[in-house]
C-alpha cells in the first residue's frame, strides 16, 4: 500500500487491486477465498509483459 501511496485498505482494494485483477494483470493465489488472511497476489503473464514494455520505454523507475 505504501508504494501505491494509499493508507486506507478499502481505497487501496477499490482503486488499485480491483482494476489490476479486472485487467488480469494480477491474480489471487486463493481465488475461492478472496478475503482469506492468507490471500496473496501474483503477477500474471500479461502483467509481466506490461512491466517489461514499461521498462523498455523507461516508464518505470
Amino acid at each position: 500500500m505504501e508504494i501505491a501511496e494509499r493508507t486506507d485498505r478499502t481505497k487501496f482494494r477499490d482503486q488499485v487491486l480491483k482494476p489490476l485483477l479486472d485487467e488480469e494483470l494480477l491474480q489471487m493465489t486463493i481465488p475461492d477465498k478472496p478475503t482469506s488472511s492468507k490471500q496473496r497476489y501474483q503477477t500474471t503473464e500479461q502483467g509481466r509483459a506490461l512491466l517489461e514494455r514499461l521498462d523498455m520505454e523507461g516508464g518505470r523507475s
